[in-house]
């Protein structure tokens, strides 16, 4: 069969995006009430979102931001990230997850992954650590919990904090227990593309109250109201800066629209699990390509499925197959591109090679559409598209 790209008729006549939130008249409903009311900035709403999350992962405290990246900033913040501090990141990720130690005058030190998991390698941390290092922020590539036990147990022993970056991973599982209990603090992001939406949005869960208090006070200018933290008292209006901080407040619009999307996680991940099986299922005799590996401590709630190609079967390599795939109308991604690759970072003095496996690793990811208002039909396009292409393309 002849590939679209090359002047064939494609798998299917519309575009299939590779991720794609679901909302339905419930959201919109929820919106609009809240339209409706006294509040649509900084009210009631975000509040109980927040207690909402908390509960979910079963974390004693929450605190809700205008985008995942300002959470990972609040708590790099709260963790007392500073000038001359070193934070181990893993270089698979978006970027925002070495950012963050940017923002706060740290520096990034990277450390390679785990090539089955595509985590963090918790056995190469511990030669990353320095008399400088102050924190660890582990990725939940994909959905899938990183080893957090492990990771606890070094951060114990050398006294640094965890930051876990739970960007993908609002649902899924470590042991039997929900991503965001383990970690000192655990960040989710709520971008359409995420388990849940917000549109825009993140979140910090902790079980540390005063680590819960230094990023609430970071979301709002570092502005309290509260008496037992102000050094003076003029009356009722008053209120001080007592410390540095952004305004990272989510509205109540926002927080409206997450409270009924979160009220339908357990279905979205289920259809989401079932996606993922039947790609394993049909994938699994496709030499030229290896399905995500999952340990049997997680229970990933997959908010990506990426793919790695074997090379060695094929006559092209990654951007021929990617592009291929885009002209059959199947709306492949690559998740990601290495931080420390980026020109940015590069003008930072980073070099290539100095994580071998992320780097052996990104030369043949590629991700494919995945999201719970798939059909079924959906599914099949895909699982056609990457057969006819790999066909011919093999070697």
């Amino acid at each position: 069969m002849e590939l679209a790209i090359n002047g064939g008729i494609p798998v299917r006549n519309t575009y299939l995006s590779y991720g794609k939130q679901w909302i339905d008249d419930e959201d919109i409903i929820e919106v609009i009430n809240t339209l409706k009311s006294d509040y649509l900035t900084t009210g009631p709403k975000v509040k109980e979102f927040e207690q909402k999350v908390a509960e979910y992962v079963g974390a004693k405290y929450a605190v809700a931001v205008s985008n995942g990246t300002a959470a990972l900033h609040a708590a790099c913040h709260a963790a007392g990230i500073k000038d001359g501090d070193e934070v181990i990141v893993t270089p698979l990720t978006f970027a925002a997850s070495a950012n963050c130690v940017l923002y706060c005058g740290g520096t990034p030190v990277f450390c390679d992954v785990d090539p089955k998991t595509m985590n963090i390698d918790v056995n190469k941390i511990e030669e990353k650590i320095t008399n400088k290092t102050r924190a660890i922020i582990p990725v939940d590539f994909s959905g899938q919990s990183v080893d957090i036990d492990k990771i606890m147990e070094i951060a114990k022993k050398y006294s640094l904090t965890v930051i876990e970056d739970g960007a993908h991973a609002l649902g899924s599982e470590y042991k039997g227990r929900k991503v965001g209990t383990k970690a000192h603090m655990t960040e989710f992001s709520f971008h359409p593309v995420k388990p849940i939406t917000t549109a825009e949005g993140g979140i910090i869960v902790t079980d540390d109250e005063e680590m819960y208090k230094k990023v609430s006070l970071f979301r709002t200018h570092g502005i309290t109201r509260d008496r037992d933290l102000m050094f003076n008292n003029e009356g009722s209006w008053y209120y001080e800066q007592i410390d540095l901080g952004y305004n990272y407040r989510i509205t109540d619009l926002q927080c409206a629209l997450g409270i009924s999307q979160i009220n339908k996680i357990d279905k979205f991940l289920s259809k989401r699990r079932n996606i993922v099986r039947k790609y394993n299922q049909e994938f699994k005799n496709l030499k030229e390509v290896i399905t995500p590996y999952e340990t049997q401590y997680s229970n990933s709630g997959w908010h990506i499925y990426v793919i790695r190609l074997n090379l060695d079967g094929l006559k092209v390599g990654r951007k021929e197959i990617f592009e291929a795939l885009q002209e059959e109308n199947i709306g492949v991604n690559v998740h990601y591109i290495l931080v420390y690759l980026h020109p940015y970072y590069q003008k930072l003095g980073y070099k290539k090679g100095i994580c071998k496996e992320a780097e052996k690793a990104y030369e043949s990811m590629i991700t494919l559409p995945l999201f719970p208002k798939m059909t079924d039909k959906d599914v099949e396009d895909v699982i056609q598209a990457v057969n006819k292409v790999i066909a011919y393309y093999r070697k």
